[in-house]
């Protein structure tokens, strides 16, 4: 949607952005995320949106957290491709067992960076 002007979007991805603006706005100042401070947010910004948006977004966000949809949001969290197909075994040795834990040391490693929260602009 970011390439898509606001005025090509229909009337209820208009209101299902601007309750997404709302909450995104509501949650970086502290503010509790409910029906009414969303309505009075978007009456301020001059727009109107259907009344069961709010509340549908709200409850959303009470349910799921607001991190977690803004990580599914920003894409983190994927997973990665599936594995190679293993080789055959060289007479009955534990090499799949070392593959093994190569394989679960780089996923450690990428867990660890997601971790580190980095705030560029703060």
């Amino acid at each position: 949607m970011a390439n898509v002007p606001v005025a090509d979007l229909s009337k209820e991805q208009q209101d299902e952005l601007l309750c997404t603006y709302a909450a995104l706005i509501l949650h970086d100042d502290g503010a509790e995320i409910n029906p009414q401070n969303m309505t009075n947010l978007i009456k301020a910004a001059g727009c109107n949106v259907e009344a069961y948006w709010p509340l549908l977004m709200s409850k959303m966000i009470s349910n799921v957290g607001m991190e977690t949809l803004i990580k599914l949001g920003s894409g983190a969290g994927g997973g990665g491709g599936g594995g190679g197909g293993g080789g055959g075994a060289a007479a009955g040795g534990d090499g799949g067992a070392a593959a093994g834990a190569t394989e679960e040391k780089k996923v450690e490693e990428e867990e660890e960076e997601e971790d580190m929260e980095f705030d560029l602009f703060g």
